[in-house]
């Protein structure tokens, strides 16, 4: 296999199912429960409301944690990012590895484990990898194909975008003509904070959105089901700042390392071939 295919192949194994979402409890609130049946100011607005509201908070994150995974998929994300394109976490592909994965700006840093380099290079070569960069982050900018890719799950106003469906009007304002009808569920806790459920059935689909009832009414989890796959998103710590802290230079070698590799035995007057 090429250096260039090997390359997209352990990209696309790396990000794809980042799309998936495109298509506090106190005694005080547990006292008004009575009143409101525990939808607390959620109570007097309809599951649309809701759901405009829950993507007005939504798009209006300035960073955000974000984990997805799906049963289609062995695919599972892990990540904090902002608005900038800055994030930290890992991917996950199963059995073909995962990577912690650290970008400030242009700068990538991304530290694959022993299954991804064995799922990359055949036998003792990926043996070998593994042992080599044991704990090293590979360092490189996103002017390099392979980090670009990778890292292309960091960008939240893409992400946030993508919420936004088609048509639609930004930043959670009313929608216009919705052409599903979404229903509010039995009031729930998720992760120790109260939520109302907003569930939208349409052509043998069914989503949930899980949205915080206390507070600013963040959406906190969303799981669609349909022909027999389920997906899950959540999110969380909305605001929080992505940290700064960058891997140290001892740390590190350069992404041609990778690459190196990928590339193989005499593939260097190749570099060309797709």
């Amino acid at each position: 296999m090429t250096s260039r295919r090997r390359a997209a192949t352990a990209t696309t194994a790396l990000t794809c199912g980042v799309a998936l979402l495109a298509g506090a409890a106190s005694t005080g609130a547990a006292a008004a429960a009575a009143s409101d049946g525990g939808e607390g100011d959620l109570a007097n607005k309809s599951a649309q409301q809701i759901s405009d509201d829950a993507l007005h908070q939504l798009v209006a994150a300035k960073s955000l944690r974000l984990r997805t995974q799906t049963s289609a998929d062995p695919t599972k994300i892990d990540l904090t990012l902002d608005r900038a394109g800055n994030c930290t976490g890992a991917i996950s592909k199963g059995e073909l590895g995962s990577v912690e994965l650290v970008k400030r700006g242009n700068q990538v840093w991304m530290k694959p484990d022993a299954a991804f380099w064995k799922s990359q290079l055949p036998g003792k070569e990926g043996d070998d990898a593994a042992a080599k960069f044991k704990d090293t982050f590979l360092h490189g900018t996103t002017k390099d194909a392979f980090l670009r890719g990778l890292s292309a799950a960091c960008d939240l106003k893409a992400f946030q975008k993508s919420a936004v469906a088609p048509g639609e009007p930004p930043s959670g304002a009313p929608s216009r003509s919705p052409t599903v009808t979404l229903v509010k569920g039995r009031p729930t806790t998720h992760e120790g904070t109260r939520v109302l459920p907003v569930i939208k059935k349409a052509e043998g689909a069914v989503q949930t959105l899980y949205v915080a009832i206390d507070g600013k009414h963040y959406p906190l989890k969303l799981t669609a089901e349909v022909d027999h796959q389920t997906g899950t998103i959540l999110l969380s710590n909305y605001d929080t700042p992505v940290s700064v802290k960058t891997p140290a230079p001892g740390e590190t070698a350069d992404i041609s390392a990778l690459e190196e590799r990928l590339q193989g035995p005499g593939a260097g007057s190749g570099a060309g071939n797709t």
